[in-house]
């Protein structure tokens, strides 16, 4: 199967091609980075953007990320690929998942949103559907793969446990239901964890064999870190911490390197590319 719903056969090396054989599972080839990143120009970037009387919704360093993280995978499309039956394939679209809390207790549940990040979606435009987005799924309404769940979880352990291992089945070979893997957040580009927003530190995080997710980032909470100076002197300046964990099976890591430093730019210096 050279072509999928969500992707089509990558031209890669034959090194690269070999990899999949080589390194079955997702978590046995995952590589762990981590950036710090200085906010101390991006935070009154945002303030401004936000007092702007135009503005739809407002911007938070989560939006900032999510839509740098989108715009790279567009610049810099091999981290846009995935692994499916030992075959190596270029995603079609960027899509990102989240997850929020519908409320800021222990029990309160988690909503997953999986979205489309067009090429020429602009920052503004991003912020004004995301707000819409996620209260929707703040509301009561169950979400498009809450229902599905919840027929799944009718059936016998059994049966369930079967049918999750066809779905897998016919995803090596591109023949996983549209319908079923269209809403579901683990077939995606990337699965974004806004640990800051529960006032914890990023953390490095597993990939799921269940999908064809390759990238998992989390974002830390703000807070003052030192930086060195030109002079050699250290200052402190809000930073966070973000934590990444990708399939290097997709592409190698000075690529993916070179992408990140491309990231750590943009979410720094936001005025310099964001219209």
């Amino acid at each position: 199967m050279f072509r999928r719903t969500d992707g089509r056969l990558a031209k890669v090396a034959p090194y690269r091609r070999m990899m999949p054989f080589l390194m079955k599972g997702r978590n046995e080839s995952a590589v762990l980075f981590e950036q710090t990143v200085d906010l101390s120009r991006a935070l009154p970037w945002l303030a401004a953007w936000n007092a702007r009387p135009d503005r739809a919704g407002k911007a938070t360093v989560f939006h900032l990320v999510l839509h740098a993280l989108a715009s790279l995978l567009h610049e810099r499309p091999r981290l846009n690929r995935f692994v499916a039956g030992s075959r190596v394939y270029d995603r079609e679209g960027v899509w990102l998942s989240f997850a929020a809390k519908k409320q800021m207790h222990d029990d309160a549940p988690i909503a997953t949103i999986k979205r489309a990040f067009p090429a020429d979606e602009s920052f503004a435009a991003m912020v004004a559907a995301m707000t819409s987005d996620i209260g929707e799924a703040r509301t009561d309404r169950p979400s498009t793969i809450d229902r599905e769940l919840a027929i799944l979880l009718r059936l016998p352990r059994p049966l369930l446990g079967a049918a999750v291992a066809l779905l897998h089945r016919l995803d090596a070979v591109g023949l996983a239901p549209k319908a079923l893997t269209a809403s579901d957040p683990m077939y995606a580009s990337a699965f974004v964890a806004n640990l800051g927003s529960l006032k914890i530190d990023a953390a490095y995080h597993h990939l799921f064999e269940h999908g064809n997710c390759p990238l998992f980032a989390t974002i830390g909470q703000i807070a003052p870190r030192p930086f060195a100076k030109d002079d050699g002197t250290v200052e402190l300046r809000p930073a966070l911490i973000l934590r990444y964990t990708y399939d290097e099976r997709i592409e190698d890591g000075f690529y993916c390197a070179q992408s990140l430093a491309i990231l750590q730019r943009h979410l720094e210096e936001p005025a310099g590319w964001i219209a």
